[in-house]
């Protein structure tokens, strides 16, 4: 049986992760490990830890603020997970929403729900369906929000 690592905040304001595994659950026969932590530079530590204790792959939910300070945050943790992938083999699949991408709390609670969702799917893709991603590929996608489709010459 795969096994998929889950690590999210207590300064998220949404439950991304009950969200993924909901859609997880749905999708398929996996084993979940959650695990939580304060803040979004705590991610990539305990996403290693998973991954270093057999997950098979590791979803990072995170919601920095809108602040300058929260962007430089966000990115040095992404730049944390980017590591932790290199280190291990595996991958993290990175699932942030910012604060400021919605304009109202109800269409962030929207946006985190939705993108949560949808990096679940890729997740079940990235494990049992590979070949999925590739038909994809070049289409566009954009989670949590409307797709951008492919260019056109």
């Amino acid at each position: 049986m795969k096994r998929v690592g889950i690590v999210d905040t207590t300064f998220a304001r949404y439950d991304m992760a009950g969200a993924a595994i909901d859609e997880l659950k749905q999708l398929c026969n996996v084993k979940v490990e959650r695990r939580t932590v304060p803040g979004i530079k705590d991610l990539p530590v305990e996403a290693k830890r998973l991954l270093d204790e057999g997950n098979d792959i590791v979803m990072a939910f995170g919601m920095p603020g809108a602040e300058p300070i929260d962007k430089q945050c966000a990115h040095e943790a992404s730049l944390g997970l980017i590591m932790a992938q290199l280190l291990t083999n595996k991958h993290i699949i990175e699932v942030f929403v910012f604060a400021d991408e919605a304009k109202s709390e109800k269409e962030l609670a929207v946006l985190a729900e939705n993108r949560a969702r949808e990096h679940a799917r890729n997740v079940y893709r990235l494990l049992f369906k590979p070949e999925e991603l590739t038909k994809l590929a070049g289409t566009g996608q954009r989670e949590g929000g409307p797709d951008a489709g492919p260019l056109r010459r």
